[in-house]
């Protein structure tokens, strides 16, 4: 018969492993410098992990984003999907099916989410990507 403590260890232990990394469920807010319509995007992405970045727009508004490998101990199969405001899932714009650019006409305004992740081997063997993500709203 498990003891409290026993059971209070397990727990522990079980929730730091069913735990989703925090760096990758964090979204980081896009800041354009004063003046710029545009801002590039440089950083690393391993295994399931994902990456949000917010970015405000109006509705009427294009989005421009295109995502390049930079580096890659797997094969580079990077992706981003665009997500319109309060989405938690659903795309507007989805990589694994529409590419690696998009240029987007938005259809509210809000903060939109750009999801980079990975797909295929380099996701489940736990690779690392870099990413180079130049982002534009005109």
């Amino acid at each position: 018969m498990p003891t409290r403590i026993t059971t209070a260890i397990f727990l522990a232990i079980a929730a730091e492993f069913s735990a989703a990394p925090a760096g990758a469920q964090q979204p980081a807010r896009v800041a354009f410098e004063p003046g710029a319509s545009s801002a590039t995007i440089s950083g690393t992405i391993t295994g399931q992990d994902h990456i949000d970045y917010l970015l405000g727009a109006t509705e009427g508004q294009t989005l421009e984003a295109s995502i390049a490998v930079e580096g890659s101990n797997g094969d580079g199969t990077i992706y981003f999907n665009i997500m319109p405001p309060g989405a938690t899932y659903e795309a507007i714009f989805l990589g694994q099916r529409d590419g690696r650019e998009a240029r987007v006409v938005l259809p509210e305004s809000g903060d939109y989410t750009i999801r980079v992740y990975l797909m295929g081997n380099d996701r489940d063997a736990g690779k690392t990507v870099g990413f180079r993500l130049p982002v534009a709203i005109r």
